[in-house]
């Protein structure tokens, strides 16, 4: 049995209707980077906490080199409600401590950067506190690093910070990382090897999410296993990732041969132009088009200029020790002037115009006082009665956008936490009108919002899932086939024993899949979807992906998840500078223009200088978008169409040259494949005393090796550039 630094042996583990563990020996070793995955439910929590001695095993035994210190963040923080941010994130530390060492700033800045350090933990959002303990534990060196969910509530640009920073923390050979997520980007970028938790055992797997994926399929493959959708479902998203999604990394040493061979019978993920044309005879030519829209939300003078989606502390402390954020999302600021007829106009009362807010607060009353003419309030009805006009100043969330969204489209929407994204869906959908311009919503649209809050699953927690669902139509099209309300649920992962099971009973990911199942059941056109992969596992994101690859309607995804953001949407935009910018390399874009920011540059500088000129700078993207195209004229384009018809990476000679080189590369796979395999026969047959022979037949093994790879790199290069 291996020496591990921290391991279990023989250690098997149940609860009362589960069991976790049977006789599993797996551990660590100095210098692993270790990612864990598995289905809600099957223990990969409970494992981290057999490591930290916070369970205890039902038999055998966890052991650990002595020495060794082990840090690990829990979903459940261990913060003190009364104490500072200072004192519970920082132990105590002055600024000038913290501040004078790069990897501390560093981590401070990334974590806490718009949090005041005088704040109490109590008085924090739930997004803040995960950020305060995941501050705690890397400004201290351990050993052992585990990291339970650590992307939750962190923004697309603070998780590359998080990637980057677990992937130098340690010297090379040295130090041990183990993580649970299911962000599928983060684990291809961070981890080395992969351990699947399933049926009481740890099975390992070497290389990122990518390679596990690969060995997943080519196991089930051998093995002939029963599962057959969720082998299929492995193979669709083998077959997503082999192809060249941007999510992957050219790092990602496939098995180009292997690879082919298995996602050779595996359609494309979406049959994307009969998609269109289906959801054009559901919603016809308009969907929803936003003309020259500007959000404001008033400023009040004198108060700390702190979002409140990112800082909801006390106001005692909003406006001492705020430390400066790693990164300073660009905001537009500014003055805009609405006419109204009265003060409860809504576009004053979304902008959080206070005066506006009280006088829509009076009339509401009235309305609600109804006949009692005597209780009429005279004051509200002389602030809601003079036609004027109303100058607004502030924070401009939208700043003069056009953005054309069509039949069919598939958008994904990225931007930092309180950048706006949540009330962009908002001004979508129609519960926020914008203080200037227009949004013009088709007739036959029908919203159906899949928000972060389940609030409209928590009324029907008395019910039973069959009650629920007989709620319903008996049957649906989907995919082509005639499909029930239950089976649709077991196609989310549940088991139709479980149609007794009340609402109320059911896990965080177990709503979560149960939220879209009664979403996609009212049959919307248009679907809008916040943050749809909270507290789903890996498998279950694959599942909630598939079945969104049939679905034929318009499709609004926000996520900090880029994996699940590329995999589902077709074009990605940000919401940065109060603009929605197009991204046509994706979510890396993004990226690239916030580390351009970082570095004091201007990523946007084209645009200006364009706009300078006279060209329209409002529109979405403004920097390859098609909204200010559709303003001038052809109001049926779409921000879709014109970016479907981007230019590839390469064109011209240059593309036919590329084409050429990769089917040259894979002919000669084919062949350095043949003589591997030969090689290989040659040497098994091999006298195994003649020590010169096989030494110079394994020689040959290892340059045909060498070469192999090296060709596997080019062709997985040159696939991204003809994408």
């Amino acid at each position: 049995m291996p020496t591990y630094d921290l391991g279990l042996e023989h250690v098997s583990l149940a609860f009362a209707t589960k069991n976790i563990f049977n006789d599993v020996t797996q551990g660590v070793f100095e210098g692993d980077r270790i990612g864990i995955v598995g289905k809600n439910g099957d223990g990969k929590s409970t494992l981290l906490h057999l490591f930290k001695g916070t369970q205890e095993p039902d038999s055998g035994r966890v052991t650990m080199r002595g020495g060794l210190t082990f840090g690990m963040l829990d979903q459940r923080d261990p913060l003190d409600d009364n104490a500072t941010v200072r004192e519970a994130a920082l132990e105590g530390r002055e600024d000038y401590e913290w501040a004078a060492e790069t990897k501390s700033r560093e981590i401070v800045e990334a974590l806490l950067g718009g949090i005041s350090l005088e704040a109490k933990i109590g008085s924090l959002s739930g997004g803040q506190r995960r950020r305060a303990d995941l501050a705690r534990l890397l400004l201290k060196d351990w050993d052992i690093l585990a990291l339970d969910e650590p992307t939750n509530h962190l923004d697309v640009v603070t998780i590359h910070w998080l990637a980057e920073h677990l992937k130098n923390r340690w010297p090379a050979g040295s130090g041990a990382l183990l993580l649970v997520t299911h962000d599928r980007w983060f684990l291809d970028e961070v981890c080395e090897s992969m351990w699947e938790v399933h049926d009481g055992e740890i099975e390992p797997f070497e290389g990122g999410y990518s390679a596990y994926m690969l060995q997943r399929v080519e196991r089930d493959r051998q093995a002939d296993v029963r599962e057959t959708k969720r082998r299929n479902l492995a193979r669709k998203e083998l077959a997503w990732l082999t192809r060249g999604a941007r999510a992957r990394s050219t790092k990602q040493k496939f098995h180009v041969k292997a690879a082919r061979e298995l996602i050779a019978d595996v359609p494309p993920v979406r049959n994307t132009l009969e998609l269109k044309q289906m959801a054009t005879s559901r919603l016809g030519k308009q969907v929803v088009d936003l003309i020259d829209v500007t959000q404001i939300f008033e400023h009040v003078q004198g108060e700390a200029d702190i979002d409140p989606d990112v800082a909801e502390m006390e106001a005692s402390a909003s406006r001492v020790d705020v430390v400066p954020a790693m990164y300073a999302e660009p905001q537009a600021h500014g003055s805009v002037e609405v006419a109204v007829d009265d003060l409860t106009d809504p576009r004053l009362v979304d902008a959080g115009v206070a005066a506006a807010q009280v006088a829509a607060a009076a009339k509401e009353s009235q309305e609600i006082q109804g006949s009692q003419e005597n209780n009429t309030d005279d004051s509200a009805e002389e602030i809601t009665s003079a036609a004027q006009k109303i100058t607004v100043t502030g924070r401009k969330i939208l700043d003069d956008v056009t953005w054309l969204i069509g039949p069919g489209d598939r958008f994904g929407i990225v931007g930092a936490n309180g950048a706006g994204k949540s009330t962009l869906l908002k001004i979508l959908d129609g519960t926020i009108t914008p203080t200037v311009g227009h949004v013009n919503i088709g007739k036959t649209v029908k919203f159906a919002v899949l928000s972060q809050r389940l609030d409209e699953l928590e009324k029907l927690g008395k019910y039973k899932i069959k009650e629920v669902l007989s709620r319903y139509k008996p049957s649906y099209i989907v995919d082509g086939k005639e499909t029930t309300p239950g089976q649709m649920m077991e196609r989310l992962g549940f088991e139709s024993a479980q149609l007794m099971t009340p609402i109320k009973d059911l896990s965080g990911g177990q709503k979560r899949r149960m939220q879209l199942l009664l979403i996609l059941l009212d049959e919307p056109n248009v679907l809008i979807m916040d943050e749809p992969g909270n507290d789903l596992d890996t498998d279950m994101l694959a599942v909630m992906e598939d079945l969104l690859d049939t679905w034929p309607g318009t499709l609004i995804v926000v996520s900090h998840d880029r994996y699940l953001l590329e995999r589902v949407t077709d074009q990605q935009f940000a919401l940065i500078g109060g603009k929605v910018r197009h991204l046509p390399g994706g979510v890396q874009d993004y990226l690239d223009m916030t580390e351009a920011i970082k570095n004091g540059k201007d990523p946007f500088t084209d645009e200006k200088a364009g706009a300078g000129k006279g060209k329209k700078s409002g529109s979405a993207g403004a920097a390859g978008s098609a909204g200010a195209g559709a303003t001038e004229g052809n109001a049926d384009n779409s921000a879709g169409e014109s970016a479907t018809a981007s230019a590839p990476k390469l064109s011209g000679k240059a593309f036919h040259e590329a084409s050429k080189r990769v089917s040259a590369i894979e002919r000669k796979l084919a062949k350095l494949e043949d003589q591997k395999a030969d090689l290989e026969q040659q040497m098994a047959a091999h006298d195994p005393s003649d020590y010169e022979g096989l030494g110079k037949l394994n020689e040959q093994l290892q340059a045909v090796t060498d070469e192999s790879e090296s060709l596997e790199m080019e062709w997985m290069e040159l696939s991204e550039q003809l994408e």
